[in-house]
C-alpha cells in the first residue's frame, strides 16, 4: 500500500475577512473533491484572514501514479488563480 500525503500554503491577496477566505477554501475543496479522488482538507491556519493551508492525501497500489496524482492537484489547484501558491510538501509512504 502507498499512502501520499502533501501540504500546501496559499495566499490571498486583497482579502479582508474570514468569510472571503472560507468563501474560496470552500470553492478550492469542492473543485479539488469533484475532479480527483483524493482527500482533502483545511489543517491550519483557521484565523488568519490572508493564509490557507491545505492537507490532501491519496492511497493506492502505485507509488508512480499517487505521484502523479498529487502534482496533479498541486497544479490544478496553482491554475484556479484563487490564491497565491507559496508554499508545497509531498511524502510518499509505503507500507
Amino acid at each position: 500500500m502507498v499512502i501520499g500525503a502533501m501540504i500546501v500554503e496559499f495566499h490571498i491577496h486583497d482579502n479582508q475577512s474570514l468569510k472571503g477566505k472560507r468563501k474560496i477554501v470552500k470553492s478550492m475543496i469542492g473543485k479539488v473533491k469533484t475532479r480527483f479522488n483524493v482527500a482533502i482538507a483545511e489543517i491550519g491556519s483557521n484565523d488568519k484572514w490572508q493564509t490557507i493551508e491545505l492537507g490532501i492525501s491519496a492511497v493506492g497500489n502505485d507509488r508512480r501514479f499517487i505521484d502523479s496524482s498529487l502534482a496533479g492537484v498541486l497544479s490544478f489547484l496553482d491554475s484556479l488563480y484563487l490564491a497565491e501558491l507559496i508554499n508545497s510538501k509531498i511524502e510518499i509512504i509505503n507500507i
